[in-house]
């Protein structure tokens, strides 16, 4: 899964820039802005297939080739798209099949973007064409440095369920369960009578078939978990498509797409070894979600075994896309921007360069607005962010995150968990995950987010978090977390289903029952706002009640510690934390910590804590609010520590180190006071 990272002196900055929707002479005072902004990297021709192909059987480069040509002779590095995340008019009305048919089973006409059905061989054979000839023309460019397939792959409701994905679906299922007596026992096919006796009988899980009340509803949850996963899988065989074609013009610039964080319709991790580096476009949904945008940094991280990443977007001000808008205040756009450096971003580049000036995006944040004005507050905040970027010079570059904690994320689990009926549709896997995540990056814990299959033997505590599904050997693999003497921590809904989405028939959590010496008894739900108090206890006298709602699960402990234990109803005093201590190599045990409940904020954090501490994890800054340290070292092992400050008021810590402030160049000793302000960021190179 290692990564190819296009070559730098620096951290990238640029971004997104159309200049065909603009004059010739609007480029010339453009890129005199982007001198002042100190921008070195531009990404062009994201949606210009209908100028490229005007039909079917024309293609004309004039105006990308005066584009590159500008971009180039500016001393501009070049990020060159296929421009294939959109169709042209012309391929809808000649060829209509290859728009989408929605979930509701609606055939498209014509609009928007990522309009393309995945499965049409029609958009399959013109996309990759496409992406050939642009490869073919521009391949060895000076300043060329990635190939940029697509864009956001997903679009509208996560994919398509038309006639032509029916039939890839019933290919895709024949490959992967090779018989139908096998994929009827996959899908409990006996229930509801549904045993299919043809291929052909199978048709996608939709509003008109399996569905009802959206997309989490569901009669087989099997047949709609392994239809998310044949669109995941269809849509990256249009990757594939286009990747190839460049290959045959370019074997050597890395090639990648921007990817969307946590995106629920598309499991980056069967995409990964595809991408030759991972990107993605950061877009948080509110002004406070700094944990969020950590965990997001840290997913795309993991997708290349810790490998820096790319931000491929962001904006300098407002996003346009939602009901609300609001402008980022002064200096988050610097915080935030540090902040995936932090994280492991080895580029901070911006959606959009210009305000288009008319459609959708025409008022979305932009380095320049409609007037191309550089006496603006966003672009003097841009500017000296790039200042401080080329101060950096290659300081951090290819650094990487020393983690001895991992959290696993897993689509499946995503995916299965939100729509099986029978537990409470409140409780969201994303925040299920954020509520552990934001425990560790408060208590200032360096974590690699990883898949399911990840190689857990170099981390001291692995977090499983609402693990739903499990696959393949990761219960034995947890388990020698365990043998080994670290620490394993899990929650609600854990082990409960195969990779099918059945369940396991025993005792739940299934096979991690042993690990945690317990079994569930019976899952209570309660509405929002409903909490039933939990008492947690650890012998410290550092005793902590915590209002835990949603899910309640009754446990009946096998081996296990009691920790926590519920205040209220019929099972007040039974377990809803345990602590199961076992193995340690012929050292000390090691610990499988359960949490049977949805945990507040502050009750998540007791448990982590202590889960963290027995490792010697809790970070010198754990106990400031809103203080983020995050580490990255280099292949010569230097070490730069970024603590970044997302409180709403300054702050007085203790310096964790000695170093050298690499934005100021002041010297700072250990133990040094360090006054940080609202959205303050220092960059310590350690002694």
């Amino acid at each position: 899964m290692s990564a190819r990272l296009p070559a730098a002196t620096r951290i990238r900055y640029g971004g997104d820039y159309n200049p065909e929707q603009w004059p010739r002479e609007v480029w010339e005072s453009d890129y005199a802005a982007f001198d002042l902004a100190s921008i070195d990297t531009v990404t062009l021709n994201v949606f210009s297939w209908a100028t490229l192909q005007p039909d079917e059987d024309t293609y004309d480069f004039a105006q990308l080739d005066a584009i590159v040509e500008r971009a180039v002779a500016g001393g501009r590095d070049v990020v060159l798209a296929t421009s294939t995340g959109a169709l042209p008019p012309w391929l809808a009305h000649r060829h209509p099949e290859v728009e989408r048919t929605d979930f509701q089973g609606r055939r498209h006409v014509f609009g928007q973007r990522h309009n393309a059905c995945p499965s049409s061989p029609v958009y399959r054979r013109l996309s990759a064409e496409l992406a050939g000839r642009v490869a073919e023309r521009y391949a060895g460019t000076p300043g060329l440095v990635a190939w940029h397939v697509g864009n956001e792959y997903g679009g509208f409701d996560g994919g398509c369920w038309c006639d032509l994905c029916a039939a890839g679906f019933r290919v895709w299922l024949r490959e992967r369960y090779g018989s139908l007596a096998r994929l009827n026992d996959a899908w409990n096919a006996a229930f509801w009578s549904h045993t299919f006796s043809d291929w052909e009988q199978i048709v996608p899980p939709n509003m008109l078939s399996e569905h009802w009340r959206g997309p989490d509803h569901t009669a087989f949850q099997g047949i709609t978990l392994d239809y998310r996963r044949f669109m995941s899988d269809a849509m990256l065989a249009n990757f594939r498509d286009e990747k190839a074609r460049i290959r045959e013009h370019d074997a050597t610039t890395p090639v990648t797409t921007n990817f969307m964080g946590m995106f629920r319709p598309i499991d980056y991790h069967r995409w990964a070894a595809d991408l030759d580096f991972a990107s993605w476009d950061n877009y948080p949904p509110g002004q406070r979600e700094h944990a969020r945008m950590a965990l997001a940094h840290d997913v795309m991280r993991g997708l290349k075994d810790g490998a820096p990443f790319w931000v491929m977007e962001q904006t300098p001000t407002i996003t346009a896309s939602r009901d609300v808008n609001p402008v980022k205040r002064p200096g988050v756009l610097r915080l935030w921007s540090w902040q995936a450096v932090a994280h492991g971003a080895d580029a901070v580049l911006y959606f959009q360069m210009r305000q288009s000036k008319g459609a959708c995006e025409k008022y979305h944040g932009a380095v320049l607005d409609h007037a191309g004005r550089t006496d603006t507050r966003a672009f003097r905040e841009v500017a000296a962010l790039g200042a401080e970027l080329d101060a950096l010079g290659d300081a951090v570059l290819g650094a990487r995150t020393p983690a001895r904690v991992a959290l696993l994320f897993d689509w499946d689990s995503w995916w299965a968990a939100e729509m099986t009926d029978g537990f409470n549709r409140h409780a969201r896997y994303v925040d299920t995950v954020l509520a552990y995540y934001r425990a560790l990056w408060q208590a200032g814990t360096q974590v690699d987010v990883v898949a399911t299959t990840a190689d857990l033997s170099r981390y001291d505590v692995v977090l499983a978090p609402m693990l739903h599904v499990l696959k393949g050997d990761v219960a034995d693999r947890l388990e020698g977390v365990v043998a080994r003497g670290g620490s394993v921590l899990a929650s609600y809904w854990s082990g409960r289903a195969d990779e099918d989405a059945n369940a396991f028939l025993m005792d739940a959590p299934g096979p991690l029952g042993p690990l945690f010496g317990l079994r569930v008894e019976e899952t209570d739900s309660a509405e929002p706002g409903v909490a039933n108090p939990v008492t947690l206890k650890d012998g410290d006298g550092d005793d902590l009640v915590s209002d835990a709602g949603l899910v309640f699960e009754i446990v009946v402990p096998q081996g296990a510690d009691v920790v926590g234990t519920y205040g209220a109803e019929f099972y007040a005093g039974t377990p809803a934390v345990t602590r199961h201590r076992r193995g340690g190599g012929g050292g000390e045990p090691g610990e499988a910590w359960y949490v049977a409940t949805g945990l507040d904020d502050a009750g998540v954090a007791w448990v982590v804590r202590r889960v963290l501490a027995r490792h010697g994890l809790v970070g010198p800054y754990a106990d400031a609010d809103d203080v983020e340290l995050a580490v990255r070292v280099g292949d010569d092992g230097a070490r730069t520590a970024f603590v970044l400050n997302h409180a709403a008021v300054g702050v007085d810590v203790a310096a964790h180190a000695s170093g050298t402030d690499l934005l100021t160049g002041r010297r700072v000793a250990a133990g040094d006071p360090l006054h940080l302000e609202p959205t303050d960021v220092v960059v310590l190179r350690e002694d």
